[in-house]
Parts: structure tokens; C-alpha cells; sequence
């Protein structure tokens, strides 16, 4: 037997793109605070789990909708299985829901799949 050479390492590049950088994951409740009820801008809650169909759709459809803001508006990803305190502290009882949040305040919300259009004009109420 001939040994094989080890694999490559795995390296991990960060992208630049405006659906990068207008896009995270939730990492803790301080992280939420710091992030989503401090931030000046408004910010695009999606709460998700792994094992949500729906989610799956969503998701991606609303990263890109909010890149397509310019930074006008963020998107926070909190998994409900890993930040179960969020979702009882903002009553999500179904996922995927997404709250639209300005100064630290849910001004909007809804459940389930939307549309691009839908979507759209979600995002343009909560920018103004």
C-alpha cells in the first residue's frame, strides 16, 4: 500500500459581499443585546430552526433581499434550539418567524414563507 498525503488543510474564506456583512448569527443573548436591540439600524430577526423545512426556503431568500438594501437594514439568524430563553422571551411559538426590530422594539412581525414581494415590502415598511 501506497500512503496517501494528508488532506488539505480546510480553510475557511470570509466573503465581502453586502449579503455577508449585512447578515449574522446570533451567538448569545449579550451578543442579541450588542447586535439587535442596541443597533442604531433596523434589524431583521429570523428565527429558525435546523430541522425547519420552511426555514430552509426562507432564509436564504431573505438574505438576499436584505443585501439588496445597501445596509440600510440587518439580518440577524437566532436557532431556536440554541437560544431557546429568545424565543420565549419574544413568543415565537412556530418557526420560521421573523420580527422586524427598530431601537430595541418589535415594530413588525410575521410566520411562515414569504415571497420576494412580500418580502420586499416588509423590508421597505421597516426602513421607511
Amino acid at each position: 500500500l501506497v500512503p496517501r498525503a494528508p488532506p488539505a488543510p480546510y480553510h475557511r474564506t470570509i466573503g465581502t459581499s453586502a449579503g455577508c456583512r449585512s447578515t449574522f448569527n446570533v451567538q448569545d443573548d449579550r451578543d442579541f443585546q450588542d447586535r439587535v436591540v442596541n443597533n442604531p439600524k433596523p434589524v431583521v430577526v429570523d428565527f429558525h430552526a435546523r430541522w425547519c423545512g420552511p426555514c430552509k426556503i426562507l432564509g436564504p431568500r431573505l438574505e438576499k433581499m436584505v443585501a439588496k438594501q445597501d445596509g440600510k437594514v440587518l439580518m440577524a439568524k437566532v436557532d431556536i434550539d440554541d437560544h431557546t430563553d429568545l424565543a420565549v422571551e419574544y413568543e415565537v411559538s412556530a418557526v420560521p418567524t421573523v420580527l422586524a426590530m427598530k431601537n430595541g422594539d418589535v415594530v413588525d412581525k410575521f410566520v411562515g414563507i414569504k415571497d420576494e414581494d412580500q418580502l420586499e415590502a416588509f423590508l421597505k415598511k421597516l426602513i421607511g
